[in-house]
């Protein structure tokens, strides 16, 4: 059984959330509700929760603040919002799970089944605290990305990802020093998400990352040679984007 705490400031929603979960979540029991940070903070730390459903925006600060004040604690996030697109990115850097408002049972369940897959991950406590470094950032050009695998995540720098290619539903991530890592995400969720000024999409295969180009090979429909001496195939569609963007490095 997962034991969650839900803290939300609006009453409506506090009470639809438990009501969502507890009659489309099997699995999960709701032990306690909170209204706003100080209330969440003290009933994590009086509960010791698996799991919080964790609104961003409440009166007394933000869902932000409250994972300040239980650093440390070993709890899965998702979170609840209507539409805060800096925030957003960096929970998506930090491969934590949100819903928007309002809320889709499909999307909740389908939340909920992830936290279930990866409840004895050992590395949550470090995924949070990469979400708040990113978010105390000026901007959105956040240094690092998390990559979920299996019951663990992978915290890399976005440097040093050379490319990543699509295999089905899955991404295969490559790395500087020969590291390869398979995250059960779409290409095109990374490509959205990664710096668009430095990744592009050059076949429906394959994003590389621009800055570890070495060469472009002049045969067939022509290849990007990587600096890990791989050789990515151009779609012939994607030529002169790439050779464009190539030139202006």
């Amino acid at each position: 059984m997962i034991r969650a705490i839900i803290v939300e400031d609006e009453a409506r929603s506090r009470e639809l959330l438990n009501t969502l979960v507890t009659q489309n979540c099997p699995g999960v029991s709701i032990i306690a509700t909170a209204e706003n940070v100080e209330q969440g903070a003290d009933a994590i730390k009086k509960y010791n929760p698996d799991l919080v459903f964790l609104d961003i925006t409440m009166p007394d600060g933000s869902g932000f603040d409250m994972l300040e004040k239980v650093q440390g604690q070993k709890v899965e996030i998702i979170f609840t919002t209507a539409t805060d697109k800096f925030a957003l990115k960096a929970i998506k850097y930090s491969a934590i799970d949100y819903l928007l408002k309002p809320i889709d049972v499909e999307e909740l369940k389908a939340a909920v089944e992830k936290i279930k897959e990866k409840k004895n991950s050992l590395s949550t406590v470090e995924n949070l605290a990469h979400l708040l470094q990113n978010l105390k950032k000026a901007d959105d050009n956040f240094n690092k990305i998390t990559l979920p695998t299996g019951n663990a995540y992978e915290i890399i720098a976005v440097k040093d990802i050379i490319r990543c290619e699509a295999e089905g539903s899955y991404t295969n991530f490559f790395l500087v020093g020969g590291k390869k890592i398979m995250v059960s995400a779409s290409l095109k969720h990374y490509e959205d998400l990664l710096p668009e000024n430095e990744f592009i999409r050059v076949h429906h295969h394959h994003l590389i990352n621009l800055s570890h180009v070495v060469r472009f090979l002049k045969v067939d429909g022509g290849y990007a040679i990587m600096s890990d001496g791989t050789q990515v195939e151009i779609s012939r569609r994607k030529k002169d984007t790439f050779l464009q963007r190539l030139n202006k490095i």
